[in-house]
């Protein structure tokens, strides 16, 4: 029985390691909501400009978001605060024919997205990085969005 259940902890310790992320982090919105005036920053470091990277954003919305989807704009900046990657893209968080939720849910009514920004993205020098999104919606506020995150990871 000892044995079996090392084996198992290992089995579980073996995937939770995750070789390709590089960086990875949250911002939770006060109230449940992402107000307009909220402009969630990560910084992330780069040494390696021969690699190719993959960034994605990540959103986690209950399932009472009164939208099917988010339109959001992000900027890719470095270190001087010079811009060079900047666009506006719409993803969707529920079928549009449906109406079900889309994405992971790992609690009932909260759902998780991983949406690609830049796939196979070369950074010309390496620094200090930082990637800026901004909601685009035609309201203030957009209720039901609990976080927005990024991740880098190294692409394959």
């Amino acid at each position: 029985m000892r044995i079996l259940f090392l084996f198992l902890l290992l089995v579980i310790v073996c995937q939770a390691c995750d070789h390709q992320r590089l960086y990875e982090k949250n911002n939770d919105f006060r109230n449940r909501s992402w107000v307009v005036s909220e402009k969630p920053a990560f910084d992330f470091d780069i040494e390696d400009t021969e690699s190719t990277y993959n960034l994605f954003i990540t959103i986690r919305n209950e399932a009472d978001y009164p939208n099917a989807n988010i339109y959001f704009t992000y900027y890719l900046s470095d270190s001087t605060g010079t811009t060079f990657e900047k666009s506006l893209k719409s993803e969707f968080l529920f079928d549009r024919k449906t109406g079900r939720p889309l994405g992971k849910s790992g609690i009932g009514y909260v759902y998780e997205h991983k949406f690609p920004i830049l796939e196979g993205y070369t950074f010309s020098k390496p620094g200090t990085y930082t990637m800026r999104f901004e909601q685009f919606m035609r309201v203030d506020s957009l209720p039901g969005i609990l976080s927005v995150g990024l991740r880098v990871e190294k692409a394959q």
